[in-house]
């Protein structure tokens, strides 16, 4: 359960710009003959800065969650809308760059470019928006640097541990200061004091950039540090 200062602090977010938004949200499948709903009519909102963990059971559609509020699915019904733009009024191409823009993904598995260093793969984001190579070579130090990887920000992903690759999928994900991330397990793969090192910084994050957090996990330490808890369950999600 939150303690009674982060209520307080939940409280006066929920008071600041609604940065995610989902309204009647449903995602089903066909399988066969049978109509899978793996999200019903959820509802979620989420303000500037604030940090919200969403845990539950394997199955229960927390990934298929993401994919949605990051525009890589699409729903069956309601609305995402991520810094006041509604997803579905975008065209693909649109979609692309406004993902570029404005949200950040840390995945399950990193899905790093074998063929680039940690700093190329972390500057990536930033040369794609159309900052200069340069530029974006020193953002990316820096975002290394706060995640503990500047001593390897020359090594390319194979030569990476499993713990170090996901530290710089971290700072690729929080490169462009995004308005939303989105964390599927960030710190799966982390011993103990470079998870605390990663909240830190996505601390930092929240409150210096004012972005959004949306963690998946099943880390109860991970989820009892952000303002609310929302668990995952017959498609919707409850205050755990």
């Amino acid at each position: 359960m939150p303690t009674p200062a982060s209520d307080t602090r939940a409280t006066d977010l929920a008071h600041g710009k609604p940065m995610l938004i989902c309204e009647r949200l449903s995602r089903s499948y066909d399988e066969g003959p049978q109509k899978v709903q793996v999200l019903d009519e959820l509802e979620l909102r989420v303000h500037a800065g604030e940090r919200v963990a969403v845990v539950g059971s394997s199955g229960s559609g927390k990934t298929t969650l993401l994919n949605l509020l990051g525009g890589l699915d699409h729903p069956s019904q309601g609305i995402v809308k991520v810094a006041g733009q509604r997803l579905s009024e975008l065209s693909e191409s649109a979609l692309g760059s406004f993902r570029n823009q404005h949200i950040g993904f840390v995945y399950q598995f990193h899905h790093l470019l074998a063929e680039f260093s940690a700093e190329e793969n972390v500057a990536m984001p930033l040369i794609i928006r159309g900052h200069k190579r340069a530029e974006a070579a020193v953002k990316a130090r820096k975002l290394l640097e706060r995640v503990g990887m500047a001593p390897r920000a020359d090594h390319k992903p194979g030569e990476l541990s499993g713990g170090e690759r996901q530290r710089v999928a971290i700072a690729r994900a929080l490169v462009t200061d995004p308005s939303l991330v989105l964390m599927d397990e960030p710190t799966g793969n982390l011993d103990q004091t470079t998870a605390a090192r990663i909240l830190e910084l996505m601390d930092d994050i929240a409150r210096e950039a004012q972005a959004a957090f949306i963690i998946v996990t099943h880390d109860n330490g991970l989820a009892a540090h952000q303002h609310r808890v929302l668990r995952l369950d017959g498609g919707k999600l409850h205050e755990d």
